[in-house]
């Protein structure tokens, strides 16, 4: 109940900051950019004392709501304090809904997840690693779905606000290859300290999160020596984008979807 409150609190902040920059859209007057930043901060802040509380105010619950409220709290985190200096700021329109859908989910729904009976330091380093590649990468598949948008939006020759507003086409793509590249440098890491820190990454309960995980790396690491190689880019690397990050996400959220609440174990 002590959650409750403030999670309420955190979605109504996500959620006014949402309307606040469709309304700029529909209208087409961008919203006051200042404004929008100073509700991202005081929802995030809301937001992680609610994962403290949820996760880290007794054994470390890892159930898949917490984990995935975890996640756009980093992402609001990283797309907040790279806004200052990149174009960032219009992912916000996509990010604050699923920041308070997140937040009600990890808030109302127990999985009723079960934490091992003792946790390493390295088990929280692959966590931690974890985390931050699934908050970059996702940052990266709204900035394709972006890249995508505006792409075609030119092509037709359209003028809205939120155009005007984007950086050129060729920043914005440059951008998202940036964030490809960071992602998966913190995939390769969170990999690596699983098979360093962890029993057995193959067990039964984690085959599937293992070989999917390690079959998103390649997907990413096809795309980036494509675009190294031979210049890919515009709707060839938004497919590649959105098929790894797919993967990615079936390799954690799937499986628990399935044994925490299709299974209940």
């Amino acid at each position: 109940m002590a959650t409750i409150l403030p999670g309420l609190v955190g979605v109504f902040l996500y959620l006014a900051g949402a309307a606040l920059q469709l309304t700029g859209i529909v209208r087409r007057q961008l919203p006051d950019r200042m404004l929008v930043r100073g509700i991202a901060v005081a929802a995030a802040l809301v937001h992680a004392w609610l994962v403290w509380q949820l996760m880290f105010s007794h054994a470390l619950d890892l159930g898949l709501f917490r984990v995935a409220t975890l996640v756009t709290l980093t992402m609001v985190v990283l797309i907040l304090a790279s806004s200052f200096n990149r174009p960032l700021d219009n992912l916000f329109v996509v990010l604050f809904p699923a920041a308070a859908m997140s937040l009600t989910l990890a808030i109302v729904i127990d999985t009723h997840y079960h934490p091992p009976a003792t946790l390493g330091a390295g088990f929280a380093v692959h966590v931690i690693l974890a985390v931050l590649a699934y908050a970059v990468l996702s940052v990266a598949v709204c900035q394709s779905l972006l890249v995508g948008w505006q792409e075609g939006q030119l092509r037709n020759r359209q003028r809205l606000t939120l155009l005007a507003s984007l950086p050129p086409l060729q920043t914005m793509e440059r951008l998202l290859f940036e964030l490809l590249w960071t992602g998966l440098i913190l995939l390769t890491m969170a990999i690596a300290s699983g098979f360093l820190f962890l029993d057995d990454m193959f067990a039964q309960r984690v085959v599937h999160h293992t070989v999917l995980s390690m079959a998103s790396w390649v997907v990413f690491a096809i795309l980036l020596a494509g675009r190294w190689r031979l210049g890919w880019r515009g709707r060839t690397a938004i497919r590649w984008t959105v098929a790894g990050f797919a993967m990615l996400m079936l390799a954690y959220f799937g499986s628990k979807l399935v044994i925490e609440v299709i299974l209940g174990d």
